[in-house]
């Protein structure tokens, strides 16, 4: 693969690829104190619930010349986006280390606790991999939404890693990266990563899913989440809701792919999960440039939240998660949380 780091920690400095300009520029974005991150967080220069919590990780670091300085970087990066949970675990884990250590090797044991952060991520979107590619025939069409891939994760990617283990499996995989308005993440994002990848792929708008579906034998639907309710709800990028409903229709298997840390176990379901909603100009405006003026009313929730009863199977590290979901969520939080 030719993709570069979406995230790197360089010359103690947190080097992100900046997600903004894709793909039709590369560049990156240098990261020198907390408040880049977080202002990197904020305008989407990185994205993605897993790439957030690393990120901003390595946000403490940059900061973390005193604990002061560190739980002061903590809770700014806390601020950044409401919805994806994986943030506030790495900072937990952040501050965790920040309270038991004096100042001294302070830095030098956040970065590591950083660097095991992004590893861990890593290695989960490996072993999701392996168990969602287990659920696609071996010619399998699949359908796709917002980035779930190496750029919104430590790397390899969540719904977009299925996809990529399959290959490696020796599957032959077809997608549909539907736009994801109003920012255009699957255009822009995923089917960069896919094509980078040798992987075939077509881009279609999201209001082409139920043609896509009723033309096209679709196997699955693959997605990520940003937060994962204790009874299976799972709020994702705007759309997700609309297409499991075409899913169902279909009688297509919808299959939501994220790591444990996603998992929201103390929270009950999908009203309890809280839902950014984003400046209006980014539906004003298109890369700029301004399509409706400042006096049409718009509303731009950043997530909606799929029920579970229209997702088929939850994967994560910890295998794949099948209703009812609070029963089987629940398994998997006692193998490590008896």
């Amino acid at each position: 693969m030719t993709r570069p780091e979406a995230i790197e920690w360089k010359n103690d400095c947190l080097r992100l690829l900046d997600q903004r300009k894709l793909p039709l520029d590369v560049s990156f974005l240098d990261c020198r104190c907390a408040e880049d991150v977080a202002v990197a967080i904020e305008t989407l220069a990185v994205r993605g619930a897993p790439a957030i919590g690393i990120a901003a990780a390595y946000g403490v670091v940059l900061d973390a010349t005193t604990k002061r300085d560190a739980i002061a970087a903590i809770d700014r990066l806390s601020l950044t986006r409401p919805t994806a949970v994986n943030l506030f675990h790495a900072l937990a884990r952040m501050r965790a280390i920040v309270a038991g250590l004096p100042d001294v090797p302070l830095r030098d044991r956040l970065l590591a606790e950083a660097h095991a952060i992004r590893s861990a991520d890593i290695a989960a979107n490996e072993t999701m991999g392996f168990f969602g590619q287990s659920l696609l025939p071996q010619n399998s069409t699949v359908y796709t939404h917002c980035n779930a891939g190496a750029l919104a994760t430590g790397g390899f990617g969540t719904a977009l890693g299925v996809m990529r283990a399959a290959v490696r499996a020796g599957k032959t995989i077809r997608v549909f990266a539907d736009e994801t308005r109003p920012l255009l993440q699957g255009s822009r994002l995923t089917a960069w990563e896919l094509l980078e990848d040798g992987i075939d792929v077509t881009v279609v708008c999201e209001g082409m899913a139920a043609a896509v579906f009723s033309r096209e034998r679709v196997d699955a639907v693959l997605v990520g989440a940003d937060r994962i309710a204790a009874n299976g709800d799972a709020a994702n990028k705007i759309g997700t809701y609309t297409l499991a409903l075409v899913a169902r229709h279909f009688d297509v298997p919808f299959y939501v792919v994220a790591p444990w840390t996603t998992v929201d176990m103390k929270c009950p379901g999908g009203r309890s999960i809280p839902i950014e909603e984003r400046n209006p100009d980014e539906i004003r405006e298109c890369f700029g440039a301004k399509i409706l003026s400042r006096d049409f009313p718009v509303w731009n929730p950043a997530f909606d939240v799929t029920p579970a009863d229209c997702i088929t199977a939850i994967v994560t590290e910890r295998g794949v998660a099948r209703p009812p979901f609070f029963a089987s969520l629940s398994a998997f939080d006692d193998m490590i949380n008896p």
